[in-house]
């Protein structure tokens, strides 16, 4: 029902995305199947949650790099941004007592970062690749002038890694005044209490905040030191 008024509203409005909303809930539905039975599976086998996480992280990674096309290295770049956001945030919560160290908890915390840090790394790198456009111009003064290629684009890319942030700065600052996030209305409809739900979703909401900076970061520092420069239209000759 709820799809078919988003179908609707897209008719009504002459949006171009009629057909990707009827392909995105239906991959959802049975990607949704199979990651139940994949999780029960994992849980009664340990190690095989190492095996999940990668899973994730591959998908996260082809998903992000295949949306920044224009920048070339993006597909490394992602994978080192992706890898290194969400490890370490990873590595920093189950080193210290903040959660149980158990494969669902490792899954469900793994996920939520991943997907966080591939977010950010899209809209980081898709910030950068339009800055790098419309400031072309600029830019090629800049490395005219003697400037080296990171000097050129340092504020192009600091500008680019700072929006990609907003979303996840605008949930933090908003949660539990605008939204009641997923983690928490997860944890109490299982039956912890508001205390223990809203313990849980603020470490979920940091982890995101700290996984999705550190790939921004990253993920600009990487390419932000262009060798050959986009053009501010495809078809464009030079």
């Amino acid at each position: 029902m709820l799809a078919g008024l988003a179908i609707a509203c897209q008719v009504w409005a002459r949006l171009r995305l009629r057909a990707a909303v009827v392909t995105a809930v239906a991959r959802a539905a049975v990607q949704l199947v199979l990651v139940a039975l994949v999780v029960r599976a994992v849980f009664t086998v340990p190690v095989a949650s190492a095996a999940m996480l990668a899973v994730m992280a591959a998908v996260a990674i082809h998903t992000a790099a295949g949306r920044l096309a224009g920048l070339p290295g993006a597909r490394r770049a992602v994978a080192l941004a992706t890898l290194g956001g969400a490890g370490l945030t990873l590595g920093v919560l189950f080193a210290l007592p903040a959660l149980p160290r158990e494969p669902r908890y490792l899954i469900a915390l793994g996920g939520i970062v991943l997907g966080g840090s591939m977010t950010a790394c899209t809209l980081a790198g898709r910030r950068l690749l339009d800055g790098l456009r419309r400031r072309l111009d600029e830019v090629e003064a800049a490395l005219a002038l003697g400037a080296t290629p990171r000097r050129a684009v340092a504020d192009i890319a600091r500008t680019a890694a700072s929006e990609a942030l907003l979303p996840a700065l605008d949930q933090t600052r908003t949660v539990g005044l605008v939204t009641l996030p997923g983690a928490f209305v997860g944890a109490l409809l299982g039956g912890a209490s508001p205390a223990d739900a809203a313990r849980f979703q603020l470490v979920v909401l940091v982890a995101l905040l700290t996984a999705e900076t550190y790939a921004a970061a990253i993920l600009v520092w990487l390419l932000g030191a262009p060798r050959t420069l986009p053009y501010p239209e495809p078809d464009r000759e030079r």
